[in-house]
């Protein structure tokens, strides 16, 4: 169908229509203390519900005033530092372990893995013609939409879909944490195939892998890999899986079951959060800052060279223009991401084999001397750590997993925290979230349409 010559301009002109009208005076938020983003003006987060399935600490209130201290996740009152320490004395692979704990608020024991393990093992491939029919016959640019639609379209594989009882909401999380390494990956072959114009790989998961092997599996058209890269994915697969009911996702995932729809619709629109560059997509951000720095200086051992460039950044000199540092702060953590801290050390040891040494050392550097750029050229005293978005993309760029799988990785991980979520809702929500939104606009007397200008 040809389009008329008029349409651009017709949608040029309305939108600028919507812009205009769209517009809200930021003073107007001020004067009416609203919490923009449910957060306070210090940017503490607005208290709008209760959960037991983790915590993020950042700092300590001694004397009613907040005092920074080193960064701790909490999985159901586990030290995730204390997890990972016993999964690697151990030599396992724990993300299926804690899914385990988020799910069902207990650490396994052998047994109950074992078992547990099976499940999913035996959920992990997708029904009959889905790969055909759902994936193959629409292919999409963006992996994250394509794995929204295989969530909802789930839904018309699931004999009893809107049964909302626990056992059958738990049913249906656990086959989705189980096959969204699937999913991922055949949305990514269909991606290469027809948008990238490659060859395309189709490989089935096994019942007896992980989640980080099978997913390293199915991207790899020689579908080899080896332990360490397996385990450095299964760290990043623990350190996403959860994160408090405050983050934008996990908030998704409540405020939409809170409504008594299906899990397929509340997931999905999880999926849809976490896409956005200001959550789950903040790692890709990190990369391309990072192929900026690398590109304008020569010298990346040079501190002072780096600084200078990374001051250009902030001054909004140089990259994006926007001023942001990507992977640097976080809203809770100050001190120390207790994440970007595990991970660093694990994205060291890969780098040493990967050959990638010197890049590593770039990201120490910028870790170590960013804080103190940001207090001489903000003039301010707020505590600046790095997050885990600042490695996770580096890890996996090292993995030779490209970037458009950057994100739905996260969402692989954050499946485990968003089903723990959706269940909690049910069992103790009750009520549909509904914030208030004032209207600052005036009221106007109708004009029928014949007397309009």
């Amino acid at each position: 169908m040809q389009i008329d010559s008029t349409y651009p301009q017709l949608l040029g002109n309305l939108s600028q229509l919507a812009e205009k009208n769209g517009y809200i005076d930021p003073e107007l938020y001020t004067k009416y203390d609203v919490k923009r983003g449910l957060r306070d003006a210090n940017g503490k987060g607005v208290l709008v519900g209760l959960t037991s399935i983790g915590n993020v600490y950042g700092y300590d209130v001694v004397d009613g005033k907040p005092v920074a201290v080193p960064g701790k996740l909490i999985y159901r009152g586990y030290d995730v530092e204390d997890i990972i320490s016993d999964i690697e004395k151990a030599e396992n692979f724990g993300f299926e372990q804690v899914i385990y704990l988020l799910l069902f608020g207990e650490l396994p024991n052998a047994s109950q893995l074992a078992e547990f393990d099976a499940l999913l093992g035996e959920f992990r491939n997708l029904p009959a013609n889905f790969v055909e029919d759902m994936i193959l016959k629409s292919p999409s640019s963006d992996i994250m939409n394509k794995l929204a639609r295989s969530v909802l379209v789930s839904y018309s594989y699931d004999p009893n879909p809107e049964d909302t009882s626990i056992i059958n909401n738990l049913y249906q999380c656990v086959q989705l944490i189980a096959r969204f390494p699937a999913m991922v990956a055949y949305g990514y072959q269909a991606k290469r195939r027809f948008y990238d114009g490659k060859s395309m790989y189709l490989h089935n998961p096994l019942p007896n892998l992980s989640t980080a092997e099978n997913f390293l599996r199915l991207i790899r058209a020689d579908k080899n890999y080896d332990r360490l890269e397996a385990e450095i994915l299964d760290l990043a697969l623990i350190l996403h899986a959860e994160h408090g009911g405050g983050n934008n996702s996990s908030l998704t995932v409540h405020v939409v079951s809170s409504a008594d729809t299906d899990t397929y619709s509340a997931i999905g629109a999880a999926v849809g959060s976490l896409k956005g560059r200001r959550h789950g997509g903040a790692n890709i951000k990190v990369m391309e800052m990072m192929a900026d720095i690398k590109a304008n200086v020569q010298d990346w051992s040079n501190e002072r060279e780096v600084g200078d460039y990374l001051r250009k950044i902030v001054r909004k000199e140089a990259f994006d223009r926007t001023g942001l540092v990507y992977g640097q702060g976080h809203a809770v953590y100050t001190i120390s991401d207790p994440r970007a801290t595990l991970l660093r050390e694990k994205a060291r040891k890969l780098a040493e084999v990967k050959k990638s040494t010197e890049e590593f050392e770039l990201y120490c550097s910028i870790e170590k001397i960013f804080p103190g750029i940001f207090k001489e050229e903000k003039g301010d005293n707020k505590s600046i750590c790095t997050n885990v978005d600042f490695y996770s993309g580096f890890v996996y760029s090292m993995l030779g997993i490209p970037p458009e799988l950057y994100t739905p990785i996260f969402a692989i991980s954050r499946i485990a925290g968003w089903s723990a979520h959706r269940l909690e809702e049910i069992i103790s929500g009750g009520r549909i979230y509904r914030p208030a939104f004032k209207q600052v606009g005036e009221n106007r007397s109708y004009v029928p349409l014949d007397a309009r200008a």
